[in-house]
């Protein structure tokens, strides 16, 4: 069994999909328009170039993602995405690259678990949090 992320950016997919590309050198592996799915007769003519599913690789991670109803106001609450890097160069990297445009909710600093954790959400609302593998 595996558990995936699935992210609805109601309307901004493209735009966050190109983020994350620049941000956290996410790769595109799989991408639908609504246009383009065996059924598009049945969508909104408006809909039709935005995103049905997208599939974005992450390190080792599959994250899901849509423009879903496309009404313009994603919304992201009760959960984080987790990035665990192997350094502390790294964790400042990929913070302030999440941040640019978003909001710091707990700066990048030492933890008795990590070297470097942090917490932001990015410019879409999606919350991350960073943090620096511990030594084995």
């Amino acid at each position: 069994m595996q558990v995936q992320p699935y992210l609805f950016f109601d309307g901004r997919c493209d735009e966050a999909m190109e983020f994350y590309r620049h941000a956290l050198g996410a790769e595109v592996t799989m991408l639908m328009r609504f246009k383009d799915n065996p059924e598009a007769a049945e969508c909104a003519p408006e809909t039709g170039d935005k995103v049905m599913h997208a599939a974005l690789q992450i390190g080792k991670t599959t994250i899901f993602a849509s423009d879903g109803r496309c009404l313009g106001q994603p919304s992201f609450q009760g959960f984080s995405l987790s990035l665990t890097v192997p350094d502390d160069q790294q964790a400042e990297r990929l913070f302030a690259a999440l941040a640019e445009g978003g909001q710091v909710q707990m700066p990048l600093t030492k933890t008795f678990f990590s070297s470097s954790f942090g917490m932001v959400a990015d410019r879409f609302g999606v919350s991350w949090m960073i943090l620096v593998e511990a030594s084995r």
